[in-house]
């Protein structure tokens, strides 16, 4: 309300010059201006370039304005602040309340008579004139007539937007040598309404008359043509157009055009929005219907809603579905029933021996004898001695998915694990790591003890000889002796039969640090490395490590370790080869129980024999003829004959697999 009034005092103002020239009788007490409560503020410049005549004229100019005002606090307050290089109050918009008053305040003004400060001035009148303090009334507008002579000497522009910006509206009236430039940049638009030059202080009166008609005009809404499309609203001396509901004020500030509520924004549909007077309404996309808030558009289910005839699985879509089947089955040709996918008969699938087909799935059998691996899709001989080329010297023994070779008494299983030697044992440093994890359990513990022993029996322990040190690890290491605390086979038998259970996890990577760092140190009882003496670990695992072996698996080995890996259950390969020396073959061993390990110990060669001794004096000859030779002829022909037989069953066997492989695929 206070900016319609603010602008209803600078809106009319096209008067021509011969009009404001115009004379008119002083208004008399009936004559009051009745336009509405205006806080009015006379900025006047008092400078020494003001001469005492002229400031005279200026005290007559606006005692004859305050003449036509409806003068009271509830009515027109107005206040009058003096400046020159400093400003001064007169007298507030509190300070009088009747006309005589003003008019005695305006006749005892001093001119100040120094220099032309105006943005001073103008920032002082913001600040200080139009306050609570002052008798500023909220929501009436704030008018402020200025009139100097000359030019500022201080900045205008920006303190004068800034007062406009608040509200303010300025009227800037300009004697003799004031400057245009300076009164536009303090003036409210339009210029043409608030920017005033006049020649000289005698011809002032005019603008006194101009803002007479400002306050006091007629209703221009029915007095002029205001080209308003719709409805006019007077303000004292001027007017603005409105719009009837469900119409918005166009640029021009008189037509006016329907609103368009979709295109603001702030409707709700959640699809297609459509205006209409005074209003919208929401519409939806096609597979979708209105909910009942008139705004949300929910799409039409119909496999919810049992609008379909898919056999098995409907798929939908706003409006519409389309069919699907469950695994296994293909959708027919008539895009709604489903026929189920035979993979074993189609060829799609990777089954070694016999495929057995399900609805779109397939599982592997094998033919009796065999054993389904792991992989569940090919399959091992169980007995392998006889569908493999073991090459053991001697005699093969099969186990479950296994082999191993063995010698004839008195013949021990030399390092390749085939062939048979009579060598016997090397001197060696030997450290074993158990796990103890909780993995292992106890009955399958005292297995690992009785491997243990079994190791020990196949060396020749003594102080000089070999020595052995046993190391067990779960979460933590545990030294349970030393390589230098028993120096016969017996002592170590017992102290491995008391070693107690630790449980818990399985540290492998921490275990081998510990056998890096301490178990062969000479402080253990390892012999100093100059003498040569070989330095054996042997891991003994049933699971995956929880920590990392590869750091220290590798500094085992650049130590000149050598390092057997023997793996039970579900000890990780991967992980027991990294440990293992090179050969693997030599120094690797799995097996997928624990009642198996101890063929795993009558297997495991830890003894470096050493190289034959060359003999000494002539070679025996022995006479082929003798009884002795041809026993031995005849044994070794034996022997012969039955690896060959053994050789000859494994490539039957194995011609009899490639030939149901043949016709399980046919």
């Amino acid at each position: 309300m206070k900016m319609r009034q603010l602008r209803g005092l600078c809106a009319f103002a096209l008067l021509t010059l011969a009009a404001l020239a115009t004379a008119r009788p002083k208004a008399g007490p009936e004559q009051k201006c009745k336009s509405g409560p205006v806080d009015l503020v006379f900025l006047i410049d008092s400078s020494r370039s003001v001469r005492p005549h002229e400031f005279e004229t200026m005290r007559k100019f606006m005692i004859d304005i305050l003449d036509t005002l409806d003068i009271g606090l509830n009515a027109t307050r107005v206040g009058v602040v003096q400046y020159s290089s400093q400003v001064r109050t007169e007298f507030s918009l509190r300070a009088h309340a009747k006309l005589d008053s003003m008019v005695k305040g305006i006749n005892e003004i001093i001119p100040l008579a120094q220099g032309t400060m105006t943005g001073l001035a103008i920032k002082y009148v913001m600040n200080e004139a139009f306050t609570a303090e002052a008798g500023d009334r909220p929501k009436v507008p704030n008018v402020v007539v200025i009139v100097t002579d000359g030019r500022p000497q201080d900045r205008v522009t920006e303190v004068a937007a800034e007062a406009r910006e608040k509200g303010i509206e300025i009227y800037a009236v300009g004697v003799a040598r004031a400057d245009m430039t300076s009164l536009r940049a303090m003036a409210s638009p339009p210029f043409e309404d608030h920017v005033f030059l006049v020649e000289s202080f005698d011809l002032i009166h005019q603008f006194g008359l101009q803002f007479q008609d400002k306050l006091c005009g007629m209703d221009l809404c029915l007095e002029s043509d205001h080209g308003c499309e719709h409805i006019c609203e007077s303000s004292p001396g001027s007017y603005h157009c409105l719009c009837l509901p469900g119409y918005t004020l166009n640029d021009d500030g008189k037509t006016c055009a329907v609103i368009d509520y979709c295109s603001f924004g702030n409707h709700s549909c959640n699809h297609e929005c459509v205006s209409v007077l005074n209003g919208y309404h929401c519409t939806c996309n096609e597979g979708y219907r209105l909910l009942d808030d008139g705004k949300t558009c929910h799409a039409i289910d119909l496999c919810a809603e049992g609008k379909h005839d898919c056999e098995q699985i409907c798929v939908s879509a706003p409006g519409v579905f389309t069919c699907d089947c469950n695994k296994g089955f293909t959708l027919n040709e008539d895009k709604k029933t489903c026929a189920p996918i035979d993979l074993c008969v189609e060829g799609k699938h990777d089954c070694e021996q016999i495929c057995i087909s399900g609805p779109g799935v397939f599982t592997c059998d094998c033919n009796k004898g065999f054993k389904l691996n792991k992989d569940k899709k090919t399959c091992t001989n169980m007995d392998l001695c006889n569908t493999v080329e073991h090459g053991c010297e001697h005699q093969c023994v099969s186990t479950p998915g296994s082999y191993y070779c063995i010698c004839p008494e008195g013949q021990l299983l030399q390092e390749d694990g085939k062939s048979c030697g009579t060598c016997k044992s090397a001197n060696i440093d030997l450290v074993l790591l158990i796990d103890g994890s909780k993995s292992v359990r106890p009955q399958n513990f005292e297995l690992v003890k009785k491997f243990v022993n079994q190791v020990v029996d196949s060396l020749d322990v003594s102080a000089h000889g070999t020595r052995v040190g046993l190391v067990q690890y779960s979460s933590r290491v545990r030294t349970e002796f030393s390589l230098n605390m028993y120096h016969t086979a017996d002592e170590i038998k017992a102290a491995v039969m008391k070693v107690d259970y630790m449980e818990k996890g399985t540290m492998t990577g921490l275990a081998l640090k510990h056998m890096v760092e301490n178990s062969f140190s000479e402080a253990e009882g390892a012999r100093p490395a100059s003498r040569n003496i070989p330095r054996i670990g042997l891991v003994f695992t049933d699971g995956r490590s929880q920590d990392d072996i590869t750091e220290y698996a590798k500094k085992a080995k650049e130590a000149g370790i050598t390092m057997y890996a023997v793996g039970v259950g579900k000890a990780v390969e991967d992980e027991l080869r990294e440990i293992a020396s090179e050969p693997l073959e030599k120094h690797f061993y799995y097996t997928t129980d624990f009642t198996a390990i101890s063929t795993i110990a009558e297997n495991l060669k830890l003894n470096v024999c050493p190289a034959a001794e060359e003999s000494q004096g002539e070679i025996e000859v022995k006479d082929p003829c003798a009884c002795e030779s041809l026993v031995e002829f005849q044994q070794a022909t034996m022997s012969s004959l039955e690896q060959l037989t053994q050789k000859l069953s494994g490539m039957t066997a194995r011609l009899e697999q490639l030939e149901n492989q043949l016709l399980s695929r046919k």
